[in-house]
């Protein structure tokens, strides 16, 4: 950790104390955790107090912490026999830590932001919770025009509600889609398909053709690549 974090860090805690929820330093990034209520009047302050001077919002963006800390196969280390990976469920009790992190089981959703301050060359994030469901929370496009495409797509993929954003409208996916393609109930491969109809000459909706299948990792064994010359005149 470096001293222009720690120093940031620092001074978010004491400018902020009454606001935020926690002020984490990993990998020598500083993250900001703020109740959704507070994040317009903090981030004014981020952009206009010169000792924080963060000018610019570099990244807007959803997620989905619902199945946070869970996975579906463990990999184990490899063996000298080959590239074994082998298979094992995986327990579906989610971390204790992961949980926790979300201060409330029922603020499934989150909203990070991403800032630069070119004048102190540090950046910093912010990330407010949201409920599970209807998750809302204020634009910051009056703060950061940049703000306007970014909030789209969370609200695009995720179902995220951004009140007082000008134009919020879907930025990726086809008109009239239903549903949120990075939520993490939302199947895999769809809902729906598009196919060029020859006989109505148009593109017409159909339910999804496409098979749902799990891909589990690959197991090789015994192979001759990854023997040494004793081991392999033992075989023979």
């Amino acid at each position: 950790m470096t001293d222009t974090t720690a120093n940031l860090a620092a001074k978010l805690e004491e400018r902020f104390s009454n606001e935020l929820i926690n002020c984490v330093i990993d990998r020598d990034e500083v993250t900001l955790v703020l109740p959704a209520e507070h994040l317009l009047s903090v981030c004014k302050v981020l952009r206009d107090d010169e000792q924080f001077a963060f000018s610019q919002l570099s990244d807007v963006c959803g997620v989905d912490y619902s199945a946070y800390g869970q996975v579906d196969w463990s990999t184990h280390e490899t063996t000298s026999t080959g590239f074994s990976r082998g298979r094992q469920a995986a327990d579906q009790a989610q971390d204790a830590d992961a949980v926790s992190e979300t201060t409330d089981s029922n603020q499934r959703y989150a909203v990070v932001y991403h800032m630069l301050s070119i004048k102190h060359n540090i950046r910093l994030r912010v990330r407010c919770f949201l409920a599970d469901e209807y998750p809302r929370i204020h634009s910051v496009t009056e703060i950061w025009s940049s703000a306007d495409w970014f909030e789209r797509e969370a609200f695009d993929l995720f179902g995220i509600l951004f009140d007082g954003h000008p134009d919020l409208r879907r930025l990726l996916t086809d008109y009239g889609f239903i549903g949120h393609p990075f939520r993490k109930d939302f199947p895999l491969e769809g809902n729906v398909e598009v196919r060029y109809d020859p006989d109505k000459k148009r593109v017409v909706y159909q339910p999804v053709t496409i098979t749902n299948r799990v891909l589990v990792p690959r197991v090789i064994r015994d192979d001759n690549r990854f023997f040494t010359p004793q081991e392999e005149q033992n075989d023979a």
